[in-house]
């Protein structure tokens, strides 16, 4: 069962590590993944070999967990979302492919506004996709998936405050292959994957991957269509030059396309047409097969690797890339034309990177480069409401039902009285809407080194300088009549002839500067030839925000975190058994959550002050002979805000957990094979995930939460044909049906009428696959 993690050799182990987790799509282009020399019962691993050296993961003093390609496919890990299930200390929540979030280790990273950066870096073999409307693509075609927890600011750069994210492509080769994969299930689910490599001249090869997965919405919406579903094409182009004996550069062109059906946020409060508050039963959203989303994403990355001398290698990685999402849905979850909204996210990066890597053969290895990154992108939100309908919501207190006895929305009230025969009437069509805008240049310095000190020890010192030019902007229009809800005050404390969103004439501007440094140092020890062990502190940050708004422009500090790891690896039974064993301990300052704006009465960002989170990670792997493999992982995590800030004074969320933050996590599985004739194998591979109970804010609303649950999965099928190059499967995902919630609260609660987005059903589908 190939589970693998980042390998290093064993002297010097972690300079080259963070090299190549720095810019590994380079060092790719020299790496190969070959299987290990190793007995029938010994586990799988991973071998990867950059500037011409065997890595193991064993000897990487870093918290970090990856899977080959193999493995998500043994597994049929085809979303973000799956993969997090795998990972202890992460968890990525999925609400449709443009609104995720990537929690690790607690801290959530999963803004959608222009202007405020990540706390969790996503990439792609070295370029950055951090930005959340665009962040998620399809994860197929992959030679392995690696995720690096704790600050890793040294090897990722700015936004990797908590962890990073790593998704390494699988790239033309000069190996000719094929290979496909067709699949269809219930709720009209139909699946096709695929990719050929071939070589294309002297020197130059080619390979084309594709994925195409459609499945209706899981969720009934009685107002039309449905809610829930998949529609997403992907596809992927490289090329491979190899240039003189040593020196390769890699192109690759990935388009993404999505379309699925609208995310059902369903209403707790407001019964739909049937008299049912049932989250888990028929949604009865506005605007029907309307909702959903329309995105795109696009990306070119040009990979270089030249070697200048026996002891320098230059690597580089140019990027350009950019997405454009329009999501339309209905925020207040019910019948009533009252909170409909939509989202147009755009964004365009570009960005260059250079790195000088060293090896001498001595006791020093290390690497220094620099990186540009510029990024231009902006977030539209409309709005629309049935003033008649708007009034009925309970956050404004009228005490007006929102349905009448027949379950139809209630209009029937026309105007508010304002004076004695002054009736101000109320609009049966509003529309609004504000914009936020971002522009980000940065350029960044960095350099890391690691001395072995003796045989055994190894010191190890980063250090990361940032500067960057920073834009941001904020816009809100009117459109035609003045709404006598805004002009009361009844959308926000403040009189408005909008109801939400205060016009400001065009748009409002600041701009900034900001310098800053993050470093690690890491002192890893390697007690025996089957363990070892390291001990580091490192400097996370996540970057100042300029925030404008209609009534002014706030600079929120940069987030800083102070981390603390020991961590423990090695194996057992002749390497039968490997372990892994990480915990830590962060201290936050300048806390960046969400607050309540109370002139607009909208969650806005804000300082949330001091914070901390400790916890453990345990990895586990096992082979028994070469017929069957297990792994078990498990996470704890306490994540909090602090008592009281700097100066002693009770902070506002007090004692609060991190939302999206289990306090348990554990996920476990096995593969078992067995032949049967012919040169044929059967293979069972049961999977479980199991997460402990979690809020969906920071404010820790009673009811806004998920209690812990269990998910079961479960693979079988049939090798079989020359080389066992095709196979049979049958699949479950959430084998019993367990209802759970994904997310809740919402823009809905802001209104007193939070909504539920329910988590998949049990889905199930055959599939036949082939390689060549």
């Amino acid at each position: 069962m190939p589970i693998c993690k980042l390998p290093t050799p064993r002297r010097n182990a972690l300079a080259h590590a963070t090299a190549t987790a720095l810019l590994f799509a380079s060092c790719a282009a020299q790496a190969q993944v070959q299987p290990a020399a190793q007995s029938p019962s010994e586990l799988d691993r991973i071998l990867v070999t950059a500037q011409k050296r065997e890595q193991q993961v064993q000897d990487v003093p870093i918290a970090i967990t990856a899977y080959s390609g193999e493995f998500l496919q043994r597994y049929d890990l085809t979303d973000f979302s799956d993969i997090g299930n795998f990972i202890p200390g992460l968890e990525v929540q999925e609400q449709s492919p443009n609104n995720p979030g990537f929690v690790i280790r607690g801290i959530t990273s999963d803004s959608g506004e222009a202007n405020v950066e990540p706390r969790v870096s996503v990439f792609q073999d070295g370029v950055s996709i951090s930005k959340s409307r665009g962040s998620v693509v399809q994860p197929f075609d992959l030679e392995r998936v690696e995720v690096l927890r704790g600050p890793q600011g040294t090897l990722f750069g700015r936004g990797a405050q908590t962890g990073a994210v790593h998704l390494i492509q699988n790239k033309a080769s000069d190996v000719p292959s094929s290979s496909f994969s067709i699949g269809a299930g219930n709720y009209n689910s139909m699946l096709f994957t695929g990719h050929a490599n071939q070589t294309l001249g002297e020197n130059l090869y080619g390979r084309v991957a594709v994925y195409a997965e459609k499945r209706d919405g899981t969720i009934e919406n009685l107002s039309g269509g449905d809610l829930n579903g998949k529609d997403t094409m992907a596809l992927r182009a490289s090329l491979r030059m190899d240039v003189g004996d040593q020196s390769r550069l890699d192109l690759i062109v990935n388009l993404q396309k999505d379309n699925p059906p609208g995310t059902d946020f369903r209403s707790g409060t407001i019964p739909n047409r049937q008299g049912s508050t049932d989250v888990y039963g028929p949604a009865d959203l506005n605007r029907g097969d309307q909702l959903g989303l329309d995105r795109t994403v696009r990306g070119v990355t040009l990979l270089g690797s030249f070697p200048l001398s026996d002891s320098w290698t230059l690597s580089t990685i140019s990027g350009w890339r950019d997405f454009d999402s329009m999501e339309e849905f209905d925020a207040d979850g019910s019948q009533l034309y009252a909170l409909e909204f939509a989202e147009h996210a755009k964004g365009t990066q570009a960005s260059q990177e250079f790195r000088f890597d060293f090896d001498g053969g001595g006791s020093f290895r290390g690497f220094t480069g620099l990186s540009w990154f510029h990024e231009d992108g902006s977030q539209r939100v409309p709005f629309s409401t049935n003033e008649r309908s708007f009034i009925t919501l309970p956050a404004l207190g009228l005490g007006i039902p929102p349905l009448l006895p027949d379950g139809t929305p209630n209009t029937l009230v026309t105007g508010l009285p304002v004076a004695p025969g002054v009736v101000l009437p109320l609009k049966p069509f509003h529309q609004e809407q504000y914009s936020n805008f971002g522009t980000t240049t940065a350029v960044e310095i960095f350099a890391d080194g690691t001395w072995s000190l003796t045989d055994r020890l190894d010191l190890t010192l980063g250090l990361r300088g940032t500067y960057e030019d920073v834009k941001a902007g904020y816009q809100a229009d009117f459109f035609g009549v003045p709404s006598a809800l805004g002009l009361l005050g009844l959308g926000g404390s403040t009189s408005n002839p909008n109801i939400l969103f205060l016009p400001t004439n065009g748009r409002l501007e600041s701009s900034d500067s900001f310098t800053s440094a993050v470093g690690r140092a890491v002192a890893a020890y390697r007690f025996s030839d089957t363990l070892s062990g390291y001990v580091s502190a490192a400097r996370g940050r996540r970057p100042d925000v300029i925030s404008v708004d209609a009534f002014g422009t706030e600079i929120i500090d940069a987030e800083i975190v102070q981390s603390y790891e020991i961590g423990l690896k090695g194996n057992l039974f002749e390497g039968r058994l490997l372990y892994d064993l990480a915990a830590y301990y962060y201290d936050y300052s300048n806390f960046q959550t969400t607050v309540q704006d109370p002139d607009t009465t909208l969650f806005v960002p804000a300082n949330g002050g001091n914070a901390h989170a400790s916890g453990a990670e345990l990895s586990l792997m096992y082979q028994l002979g070469d017929r069957f493999g297990a792994f078990f992982n498990y996470g704890f995590s306490d994540a909090s805000f602090n008592a009281v800030d700097d100066d002693g004074n009770p902070q506002q969320l007090a004692g609060n957990r991190f939302r999206l933050n289990p306090e348990h996590s554990a996920s476990a599985g096995f593969d078992f094979s067995m032949p049967v004739g012919n040169g044929a194998a059967f293979y069972l591979r049961p999977s479980w995930n199991w997460r402990s109970q979690v809020f969906f804010e920071d404010q820790n609303t009673p009811g806004i939460e998920q209690a812990g649950y269990a998910l079961y999965n479960l693979r079988a099928g049939v090798r079989f044909g020359t080389k066992q190059r095709w196979d049979l499967s049958a699949h479950v995902d959430n084998a019993t049906d367990k209802q759970y919630l994904i997310d809740a609260g919402n823009t809905g609660r802001l209104f007193g009428t939070p909504t539920f987005i329910p988590g998949n059903p049990r889905l199930y589908g055959v599939r036949l696959s082939g390689r060549f």
